[in-house]
């Protein structure tokens, strides 16, 4: 069912991807005739349980990555799908890279072939509004680009620094610690927080998705038991400079939640967290360790919270 709703979601995102905003490079226009790329069928040989397993291997074993003209001459948003749906594939096992690395090394027989598919990468796996949005994932993107011969030093500057950011608070690693300060004047460090989980609500009351996520967060029966019990603490971090805006919305906050502001904005100066999509969430474990990165999913953070308990 979860993968289902990704599906569905991605319909919503092909069409944001090159309606609002975004832009197909110039050689993936369609023009006629249109190719249509079809992922791979599973044997029937192959057990139901390990379909998905061999379709993160097999799904684009009927696409040639040597035939460019095809990438002209396809529809870009049927390839947009193609790609999404394989991304929910892998989003069964996040933390494994070999089916993407895979992928992209295919890719990178031509520089169109790779600019095709790492332009895929960015809309489904980086665009801040892609419900499939995923850094581990994304990094072999990146690498692909940067180890590639096609790239001057100039055109490299934007994908090393999306590598940089990607490779910062990565799930299973230490969270970078911070300062937040109360209403108070009083600040405190992340670091000092002592719970069996944080949650680290990164947010801008003003912005219509953080008002959605905020209330999502607030309606959850299973947070709220854990911040009583003190089980979790809920860091809720305004991180921009005019503080009108976030003392308006005080009143706002939850008993029980964390409520402060980022004195001096150094988040942003320096860099410590990609604050690229606001609203933004971090799951943190008892020792800050990384269990979900940048995130506005809370049944998927409940339902991580509950596997481990």
């Amino acid at each position: 069912m979860k993968r289902i709703i990704r599906y569905l979601s991605l319909l919503m995102l092909a069409s944001l991807a090159v309606g609002c905003g975004g832009h197909a490079p110039k050689n993936t226009i369609k023009t006629e005739p249109s190719k249509i790329f079809l992922p791979a069928v599973v044997p029937m040989s192959v057990p139901q349980e390990e379909c998905d397993e061999w379709l993160r291997e097999h799904y684009w074993d009927r696409f040639d990555f040597s035939d460019t003209l095809f990438i002209r001459q396809t529809d870009t948003l049927h390839m947009m799908e193609a790609f999404a749906r394989y991304t929910a594939l892998l989003l069964d096992e996040p933390n494994n890279p070999a089916p993407i690395e895979r992928l992209m090394r295919k890719a990178s027989v031509s520089r169109p072939m790779l600019g095709y598919f790492a332009w895929m990468g960015e809309q489904v796996l980086h665009d801040p509004n892609s419900p499939l949005r995923n850094d581990e994932l994304y990094i072999p993107v990146l690498r692909a680009i940067l180890d590639s011969p096609y790239y001057n030093d100039y055109e490299r500057i934007a994908p090393a620094y999306e590598l940089e950011m990607a490779l910062r608070n990565r799930v299973g690693e230490p969270a970078n610690d911070l300062e937040y300060t109360l209403a108070s004047g009083v600040t405190h460090r992340l670091y000092d927080l002592k719970a069996e989980y944080v949650l680290l609500y990164i947010n801008n009351p003003d912005c219509p998705m953080c008002r959605e996520v905020h209330d999502a967060l607030a309606s959850s029966p299973m947070l709220a038991e854990m911040i009583e019990q003190g089980r979790l603490k809920l860091l809720a971090l305004y991180p921009d400079e005019d503080l009108k805006a976030w003392q308006a919305h005080r009143e706002e906050v939850p008993v029980g939640w964390i409520n402060a502001y980022d004195r001096g904005c150094r988040l942003r100066s320096e860099g410590s967290y990609d604050l690229r999509a606001i609203p933004s969430i971090y799951l943190l474990d008892e020792e800050k360790k990384v269990l979900i990165k940048d995130s506005t999913d809370v049944a998927y953070i409940e339902e991580v919270i509950d596997r481990r308990n």
